[in-house]
This record gives C-alpha cells, structure tokens and sequence, in this order.
C-alpha cells in the first residue's frame, strides 16, 4: 500500500477528536445542567459562536449571514463572536443585542487596531480582542482581503490590554509558551486554534489542551477552543481536556444557509442537547464538574 503523507490540519484534527471514546456512569447520575458562567455572565451552554467575518446574505435574505447567527446567539443566551469587519457593520451587530466578542485583525495600521478596539468599547460590545494566526502568510506577513497584516511583540499585545476596560481575548493560541505570555500580558481569555488548518501539521487543539491547561494552572484566563467542533460531543471532550467552552464554526454554515436564525438555533439546540445526554450519561451534573476521567485514548 502506497504512502499517502497527511498535512490537512482539519483531518488531523478531526481524526484525532473522533479517536477519543468515551465511558458511562449511569448509576447515580442525574439530568445534567449545561449553564455556565463565564467573565462574570451566565450562559445557557459553554458553546460559543465563531469569529466568522464577510458573510453575504443568503438566499436572499435581508440580513447578513453574520447577523443572523448573532441573532440566534442572542435568542441561544451563548457568548457571540465576530471577526474582521468595519465598524459601521460592527453596529448592526451589536443591534442584534447579542453579548459580542470583536476580534480584530493583527492590522499593520496600529491606529485601524486602536480605533476597532475603542469603538467596540464605546458601543457596549462585551469583549475585545485579536487575532494573532493571522499575522503570518507564505509571502511574509499576511495580507487579509488588501489589508496588511503585522507581527505582534508581547509588548504590543499588553498595550491593547491596558488599552481597554473589557475583557481582551487572544485569538489562535495553540501552544502553552503562548498561553503563558497571554496570561502574563493579563488577557481574561484564549481561544486554542488553528484557524481551520492555517498551518500544515498543526496539532489539533484538543491535544495541546491539557498542556495549556496545566500551564495556566492557578491563573485567571478562560480558555476556549475551536476547529473541527460540530457536536455535544465534541463540546463535551474539549472541557474534558481542560476548555472551559468550544466554538462551533464551519459546522454551523449549511444551517445558516439554508434556514439563516432558524436553522443556527435548531443547530445550536442539537448541540445542547447531545451534551446534556452526554454529561447525564457520565455523571456530571455541572459543566464546571466536567473531568477526562470518562474518556479513553
């Protein structure tokens, strides 16, 4: 049989996520409770929406695509997420009066940062943050739809921190070293990603997890985690591997498309409701109780 080298970060990942079982305590459980609380707020499940940016329309409809699964988001009680926009969209997102997260693009244009990240604070956005798996592309420093990304120092990073009174997110975190400098910079949370395969070979978020985990043990950042989560399931191993929450991403889209609020809810609920099942099943009662003891690899 031939040799077949796999360097699809997304198949990696997802054949590592789908190598991890699970085991069932049923004795003296109980119906699970998917709340949880998360930089001071109370969400119905520690599911979150991605950073998804430049979202047409779909089949017609009035509403971008990104203002729809913000509406189902806001309608779910889940934290919503956006990625790279302009501020005048940025509005029509916070219109939905969805709890959003903006993160913004590592820009070259350090006054395009400042301003993103200033009119979120003004406009009642609920986080801020950056996108630092976009700072590299093949040619050099990435350049995102004409803009020009630019390395991010440690330095650089902590100035956006103290430069905001929200809660700032680092977004595309997929080693412990990095987690550390985030916590060290005072970051309240991270997103362990590998932006859908950016980098070829990347180890699948799930992975490095317990690793990020232990390394920020005793500091106060969330994490959370990305790439490849389209189930309860998968929701349930990533905090049992030590995330605090997951986002779903591409999983979403073929609901959004079809059925646009609609089907980002259906979606949003089956998710829900497979991980009530499954911590019902494995006797956690609470998602903050939620351990790898059930799972085998």
């Amino acid at each position: 049989m031939e040799y077949k080298r796999l360097s699809d970060a997304n198949e990696i990942t997802a054949r590592y996520m789908d190598s991890i079982l699970i085991s069932e305590r049923l004795i003296d459980s109980v119906v699970a409770d998917t709340t949880m609380e998360f930089l001071g707020e109370t969400f119905d499940m520690p599911v979150m929406t991605p950073a998804f940016s430049h979202l047409k329309n779909y089949n017609g409809r009035e509403k971008t695509g990104l203002e729809e699964y913000s509406i189902a988001a806001k309608e779910m009680n889940i934290l919503n997420f956006v990625g790279m926009m302009e501020n005048d969209d940025f509005s029509k997102i916070l219109a939905t009066g969805a709890k959003t997260i903006r993160i913004v693009k590592p820009y070259a244009d350090k006054g395009k940062v400042k301003d993103q990240m200033q009119f979120a604070v003004e406009n009642g956005a609920f986080g801020i943050g950056m996108d630092i798996d976009h700072i590299f592309g093949e040619e050099g420093e990435d350049v995102v739809i004409g803009e020009k990304m630019a390395v991010q120092t440690t330095d650089m990073l902590q100035r956006y921190v103290e430069s905001t009174t929200l809660p700032f997110v680092v977004k595309g975190v997929l080693s412990a070293e990095d987690a550390v400098k985030c916590a060290d910079i005072g970051a309240k949370a991270i997103i362990v990603s590998h932006h859908h395969g950016r980098l070829p070979y990347a180890v699948p978020p799930m992975r490095v997890l317990p690793e990020i985990k232990g390394a920020l043990d005793g500091r106060d950042v969330k994490i959370i985690v990305d790439c490849g989560i389209a189930s309860g399931a998968d929701v349930y191993k990533a905090i049992a591997l030590g995330a605090d929450a997951a986002a779903v991403g591409r999983s979403m889209l073929p609901a959004l498309e079809e059925n646009g609020v609609e089907g980002v809810e259906t979606f949003l609920k089956g998710v829900q409701k497979e991980l009530r099942f499954v911590m019902s099943c494995t006797g956690f009662a609470k998602v903050e109780d939620i351990d790898d003891s059930c799972l085998y690899f």
